[in-house]
């Protein structure tokens, strides 16, 4: 199949342009302008959400990066595309200044893994600013994230929440010497939270990570690759019912996790039974070893990990 860019001029310049991905044997094509009767009545038949928003407006431009499959990215405008990347500097700032790396990246997760695959609700679109959302058992002390990211989103109104919590996920694991993650702006705003209940329960094993990361469409490898995030931070008693890091350096990303979790319990360091389910897991324990092994592994599945968790729900061709 093709790739064609639909136009109305009645809606330039800020057009809603989708970039679909291109046949598996092709990286990705740039489209081309049809503007022509026959264009025009086609974009009428495309999803709503293709409709212009006033904080993403769209220009009619081809797209700088690959797509990746599975994928159709909105392509933002040259203001909003600005303010990702100021926002982007401010946020490293504060994070670094503030320590809140891991802060950033619960909130990024926490927002993102409410995702139900089957009813499509839930997601990476903002709700983790209500009031409601931040109310329920497993996000608390993440008011205190919204409190410390408030003042930078107050700079770019431009930007939805959406983007900008998953940004602030991104750049956490950039200044601590994670992976790079690619970040794809173009997510709106949802109005209502999801209900309670859709995150993982630390005090289960391994069916019940499969069950809850399964509603979200994602696999095994995410789930082992994702909690090697724990290589961030530590767990307050008064917000989980668990003390301490899980190792001995929390503001660094690496893939210490795994090491520590092979070496077994340590004074002063945190296994929470979740993660000891992931050594008795047959399918899991074989991706621990390799990540404790190869830091590079899991960087790249990581990333990638990351990036799914981060667009449940979004751009989905």
């Amino acid at each position: 199949m093709g790739v064609e860019v639909l136009v109305d001029p009645t809606l330039v310049p800020h057009t809603f342009v989708t970039y679909c991905v291109a046949p598996p044997t092709t990286p990705y094509i740039y489209p081309l302008l049809r503007e022509t009767e026959s264009s025009c009545a086609r974009l009428a038949s495309l999803k709503r959400s293709t409709r212009p928003s006033p904080t993403r407006p769209l220009l009619l431009q081809p797209p700088e990066q690959p797509i990746a499959m599975g994928k159709c990215y909105p392509t933002v405008g040259a203001e909003y595309a600005k303010a990702v990347e100021k926002c982007k500097r401010k946020l490293r700032g504060v994070i670094a200044e503030k320590n809140c790396a891991p802060l950033m990246l619960r909130i990024a997760w926490h927002s993102a893994g409410t995702y139900d695959v089957k009813t499509k609700t839930g997601g990476p679109f903002g709700t983790m600013r209500h009031p409601a959302e931040l109310a329920h058992g497993a996000n608390n002390g993440l008011d205190i994230a919204v409190r410390l990211l408030e003042p930078i989103k107050k700079q770019f109104p431009i930007l939805s929440y959406a983007d900008f919590f998953q940004l602030a996920g991104v750049v956490a694991v950039e200044i601590t010497g994670g992976p790079e993650i690619p970040f794809h702006p173009g997510r709106e705003d949802k109005p209502e939270p999801p209900p309670e209940g859709r995150l993982p329960d630390a005090t289960k094993g391994s069916d019940h990570l499969r069950e809850v990361f399964g509603h979200m469409g994602l696999s095994d490898q995410d789930i082992v690759a994702l909690s090697g995030g724990h290589t961030l931070g530590r767990c307050h008693r008064e917000r989980s019912g668990f003390e301490g890091p899980w190792t001995v350096n929390p503001l660094i990303f690496d893939n210490s996790y795994y090491k520590e979790l092979l070496t077994g319990d340590k004074e002063g360091l945190l296994q929470l039974p979740s993660d000891k389910a992931l050594l008795t897991d047959p399918v899991f324990r074989p991706l621990v070893d390799k990540y404790a092994a190869d830091e590079d592994a899991f960087f790249a599945d990581y990333a990638e990990a990351h990036l799914k968790l981060s667009e449940l729900g979004f751009a989905d061709a």
